[in-house]
């Protein structure tokens, strides 16, 4: 059984990536292959994948969700907007000296108002005087990453989305994805790879550690999916030629699992918790296409679920020694499930 301190690693601060390399397709890939680890770069996914094979992406959309403003009473606040829940409210988290009480207004951005509402547990709902995605758009700013050391700027606004986002109301990156430009995805099409989309739009929780020892303790946050039904099929497809489903980050292979916890991929649109760590068997996704995780975090526990506790520990020691870059803005991982349930899709 595992427990917290087994997903902990040290990391050089300078093997964190503070900014994006200067083309997408650039980065490294490191290829897990049962206990072989092969240094490659992103490119080489090309030679990776096979004809029917198919990618699932996460075409959600970063908002503009952080905003600098003032309570009414002149105190200073900082908001992140978490979800947005209609066309006028949003919950978000709230710092400042003393929580904001329902009925009060702050003024964020000294461009519009929002009034406070009641209180869910860490967020705060607001609601806004005008269309919430018009004003995320025109006065906030993009909520980069606690680790990254810069204000975002115009660079990062256009290089911390996907080339295929288009479903706004993440405040974090689907961040495997960033590894793919246009070049790199007709190159994939015209090999015959396929490809299909989910939606989750990632909150601010992917970025929390987990605090309690016995992983069965940790409370997971609530992050909201979709599956079309043009996924499904092209999934049954993939998998009825006997091809991988390869999901282009842990937001799409979460979005895939908790649509596949009755054995069999179903469409739809729900909230997720799902927790996975080692001993989960794995209902649709094959192989996935990742990033670097932080120490101690569901995300970690998830990749050592799919590739194997040992084989994760063993890259990511490989990774540091050989200067692979970290996190959002580093190098990629190309993983293949060791523990995958006989379901249908």
């Amino acid at each position: 059984m595992y427990s917290l301190s087994d997903f902990d690693f040290d990391l050089p601060p300078e093997r964190i990536a503070q900014t994006p390399l200067a083309r997408r397709s650039a980065s490294r890939l490191l290829h897990l292959d049962g206990d072989a680890i092969i240094d490659r770069q992103f490119g080489d996914i090309v030679d990776l994948l096979d004809a029917g094979d198919l990618l699932v992406m996460n075409d959600t959309r970063v908002l503009k969700a952080r905003f600098f403003g003032v309570k009414a009473s002149g105190g200073q606040v900082e908001v992140l907007v978490e979800r947005v829940l209609d066309n006028r409210t949003v919950l978000a988290q709230v710092r400042a000296s003393k929580s904001p009480k329902p009925g009060n207004r702050m003024r964020l951005a000294d461009a519009f108002d929002v009034t406070v509402g009641e209180r869910a547990g860490e967020f705060f709902t607001l609601t806004f005087e005008a269309d919430v995605f018009e004003l995320i758009e025109a006065h906030g700013r993009l909520p980069l990453p606690p680790y990254i050391d810069h204000t975002a700027d115009a660079f990062d606004e256009q290089r911390y989305q996907t080339v295929y986002s288009k479903a706004p109301g993440a405040v974090a990156a689907p961040t495997a994805g960033l590894h793919f430009d246009d070049a790199l995805l007709a190159q994939l099409a015209a090999k015959g790879v396929r490809f299909a989309y989910v939606t989750l739009h990632v909150g601010a929780g992917t970025f929390q550690p987990v605090r309690v020892e016995a992983l069965a303790e940790h409370h997971m946050h609530t992050e909201w999916y979709t599956v079309p039904q043009a996924t499904v099929e092209a999934v049954q497809a993939a998998r009825s030629a006997g091809r991988h489903v390869v999901a282009v980050g842990t937001t799409s292979l979460r979005a895939l699992e908790s649509a596949s916890q009755g054995g069999a991929l179903v469409a739809g649109s729900a909230d997720t918790a799902l927790f996975i760590t080692p001993g989960y068997a794995f209902h649709t996704v094959t192989r996935l296409i990742t990033n670097f995780h932080l120490p101690k975090s569901t995300l970690l526990m998830l990749v050592s679920a799919f590739a194997g506790y040992a084989q994760i520990r063993a890259a990511y020691a490989h990774a540091i020694a050989h200067e692979y870059r970290f996190f959002s803005y580093g190098d990629a991982m190309l993983l293949t499930t060791t523990s995958r349930k006989v379901a249908h899709a």
